[in-house]
């Protein structure tokens, strides 16, 4: 399933995307990250993935007992943000959206941003880690 947030557009001119290698994972705004959350647990849960107790910062952890492997990583739900007008698309794999936390312990590596943070996803550096990004510094787009 999916679901439709507009990240660019935010009460008193705040909103929009930008990147951080200050900020170990992706920080979403309250309501981004619910909907992040709520859609990842039910495909998680439609594939056996059960929940378990959560380890901060993280809001949503889950036993790795009965979760898939494959050669680069673990078999999640995927996910993938859409940046409006951007017409960009972004796709997380499980090596960039599962943080393993402790035996049996992975947790989905967002974290939420609160209620009307200055931006409302701030894309960390665990997200980053083994993405090619390309930036034309010219026309201020990646």
């Amino acid at each position: 399933g999916s679901r439709e947030c507009d990240a660019a557009r935010h009460t008193q001119g705040k909103g929009g995307t930008k990147i951080s290698t200050v900020n170990a994972y992706t920080k979403l705004e309250s309501s981004v990250y619910k909907a992040v959350e709520a859609a990842f647990t039910r495909e998680a849960a439609a594939m056996g993935i059960k929940r378990v107790a959560v380890v901060k910062p993280f809001g949503a952890c889950f036993s790795t007992r009965n979760v898939g492997s494959t050669r680069v990583g673990v078999v999640v739900p995927e996910i993938e943000l859409s940046f409006a007008g951007a017409r960009a698309r972004w796709k997380v794999f499980d090596s960039n959206s599962m943080v393993f936390m402790k035996s049996e312990v992975m947790c989905l590596g967002f974290v939420d941003g609160g209620e009307n943070p200055e931006t409302t996803i701030v894309i960390g550096g665990y997200q980053l880690e083994n993405n090619l990004l390309q930036f034309d510094l010219q026309n201020s787009k990646m």
